[in-house]
């Protein structure tokens, strides 16, 4: 198993920051691993929503299929799934003065002789993570 953790200051308020996040398809915006990002379903963004993620990872793409186990006001839960890997991303974003502190955990659990790669793999997702909490701020701004 690979754990992830990233910890950015915003300067959004923590509602519209969590409100932008819920949608899963913006990961085409703040994940520089995510290639595409599809609604599979319709209506508004709830629990049990899903979508379809293909991202690149060291040269290759891969596809999971993401659901929106938890949305409450300050947190969000996915788990994307395909036979080599499930993954977890936890969001909580809390109110800091005008603006927001999100911490991002992610947890990718993987299935069968994928497990025994995971030990390797784990530098190139720390290197992810870091992207990803580069660019979550400069995203944010111009939302």
């Amino acid at each position: 198993m690979v754990r992830v953790l990233r910890t950015v200051t915003l300067d959004r308020a923590a509602d519209e920051v969590l409100r932008y996040l819920a949608d899963f398809g913006n990961t085409e915006q703040w994940d520089p691993g995510t290639v595409r990002c599809d609604r599979l379903d319709g209506g508004p963004v709830a629990e049990g929503s899903t979508w379809r993620n293909i991202s690149r990872f060291r040269g290759r793409e891969t596809e999971l299929l993401y659901r929106l186990e938890r949305l409450a006001p300050d947190r969000l839960v996915f788990v994307g799934r395909n036979r080599t890997v499930t993954a977890t991303d936890d969001i909580t974003v809390l109110a800091a003065g005008a603006g927001a502190v999100l911490t991002y955990r992610a947890e990718l659990r993987f299935n069968g002789l994928a497990r025994l790669a995971a030990p390797l793999l784990r530098r190139e997702f720390e290197l992810l993570a870091d992207a990803v909490a580069a660019r979550l701020p400069v995203v944010l701004a111009g939302t």
